[in-house]
């Protein structure tokens, strides 16, 4: 049992590293905050809501899986690396493709209440 507290300590310990050192992480937590305080005054239906929740989902977990590679891109080479210049590149591409699919389906989503 103790085995999984610390697995949620761990991944817990993650996602506040993550709030301390990323300010796309915080600005995406506070989009998420806002897309929800309009979901709730707009009154979302349960599909609705399975969509943004997950968008939401996805747009804060391709930023922590950026943050993890940017950091052991750094860690295995500190000085500046074509492959890693490329590597960092793809990794902020990933991220930019789910935004942007999130915000699509979150325009689909609130354009039923306009």
């Amino acid at each position: 049992m103790q085995k999984v507290i610390n697995s949620f300590r761990w991944a817990t310990n993650g996602i506040r590293t993550t709030w301390r050192e990323e300010v796309n992480f915080r600005i995406e937590i506070l989009c998420a905050f806002g897309v929800v305080v309009a979901g709730v005054y707009l009154n979302f239906s349960k599909l609705e809501w399975a969509f943004i929740a997950a968008c939401i989902t996805a747009v804060l977990a391709a930023e922590m899986v950026n943050t993890a590679v940017e950091d052991l891109c750094n860690k295995v080479e500190s000085n500046t690396d074509t492959l890693i210049g490329k590597i960092k590149d793809v990794m902020g591409g990933f991220v930019l493709i789910v935004v942007a699919g999130a915000s699509i389906i979150g325009l689909m989503v609130f354009s039923n209440h306009f």
